[in-house]
């Protein structure tokens, strides 16, 4: 099979972190017989100081033309000032591609490898058997609603952001979150601020509406506080857990540290529902950010990335077998004891980024 994967390293270990996801997929597409072509784009920072712009329209074609994307991190303390104007990692960047990709279904999965339980920061009875993904809303919400707004005048400061949901957006992310439960425990939770919020009494209804088409899904409405508290008393209980935009960003950071690491937690954008059959637009990235103090240090945890090129190869493009042996080369590695820094623990050895891209490409290309 031959397919073309846009590669967007962007900014701090963006550029190191992608350079291990490419190596594992040229591994894979050495084992399996498959060509892929990558193809490097700017974003985030790196472009704006190049050239004056933090999305270029050559990166946005380049990913439209491709058959998935594969993202680093965006992220520049320069621009981390209150009343910049254009910051990389917000309209200008990644949330924007998003949406000029038409990607609106954001995919988080929350698993902890059993050989790593020690690393999380809840007990082990606790965390043990967590296994769920986190659908989010990407395209809708407080990010993208108007008005939006910070007032400087003589009388003081004053801001605005506004929330907005049609019932189609939340209808078509809710739709997600009940198909991937389909094919999972058939258990879904709909996350929301129900009778506080008019956009989360909205997603209420339309989330009950969508609910008579599954009659074989248990469902459960939870309020985003009881879910955020749920994570830390029983997480293993969740499946699928479908939510709006901003609440979906703030959950799946908490539900990190049940998966031990950040540098653990991969993730995919979708433009349609997740079927496993392929050629379904995406773009796929670790959720954690561009960390520029570790920038050049050879030490940040490349293995959210190496798992967004499993989802990649999973959803894009079909390759169930190929997307497993990734996962399970993975798990392989870390039961044998290796770790990045973030995950260390007694006993371990300790790998650099590229040296753990390096024995994960390696013991793949091995395996039967």
């Amino acid at each position: 099979m031959k397919l073309s994967i846009a590669v967007l390293p962007g900014d701090g270990v963006g550029p190191e972190i992608v350079a291990e996801g490419v190596k594992v997929l040229k591994a894979v597409g050495s084992k399996f017989g498959h060509e892929f072509r990558f193809s490097d784009g700017m974003i985030g920072a790196a472009a704006y100081e190049k050239i004056g712009e933090a999305l270029p329209k050559a990166t946005v074609d380049l990913c439209k033309a491709s058959d998935a994307v594969l993202f680093g991190a965006v992220g520049e303390p320069r621009y981390e000032v209150p009343g910049l104007k254009e910051r990389p990692e917000r309209g200008y960047g990644i949330i924007r591609l998003r949406k000029e990709m038409g990607l609106f279904a954001n995919l988080r999965p929350v698993k902890l490898f059993p050989s790593v339980i020690s690393t999380s920061h809840l007990k082990p009875e606790i965390v043990s058997n967590v296994d769920f993904i986190i659908v989010r809303e990407l395209t809708g919400g407080i990010y993208f609603g108007e008005p939006k707004e910070l007032i400087r005048s003589p009388e003081g400061r004053s801001a605005v952001d506004s929330m907005r949901y049609s019932e189609e957006e939340i209808r078509r992310i809710v739709r997600v979150g009940f198909e991937l439960a389909r094919v999972r425990r058939k258990k879904l939770t709909s996350v929301d601020k129900f009778q506080i919020l008019k956009c989360s009494d909205l997603w209420r209804e339309v989330a009950i509406e969508v609910a008579a088409e599954y009659p074989d899904i248990e469902v459960e409405h939870a309020l985003v506080d009881y879910c955020a508290m749920s994570f830390i008393q029983r997480p293993a209980d969740f499946d699928v857990i479908v939510t709006e935009n901003l609440f979906g960003d703030i959950l799946s950071d908490e539900a990190s540290m049940l998966a031990g690491s950040l540098g653990m937690m991969p993730s995919a954008s979708l433009a349609g529902i997740p079927s496993g059959g392929g050629k379904l637009a995406g773009l796929y990235e670790p959720i954690h950010g561009s960390a520029p103090r570790r920038t050049g240090l050879n030490m940040i945890n490349p293995i959210a990335t190496i798992l967004s090129g499993a989802m990649m190869l999973r959803y894009s493009f079909g390759l169930t077998k190929e997307a497993q042996a990734i996962e399970n080369t993975v798990d392989q590695v870390l039961k044998e004891g290796y770790r990045t820094y973030d995950i260390m623990s007694d006993g371990m050895t300790k790998l650099g980024t590229s040296e753990m891209g390096d024995m994960i490409a390696k013991k793949l290309a091995a395996c039967p």
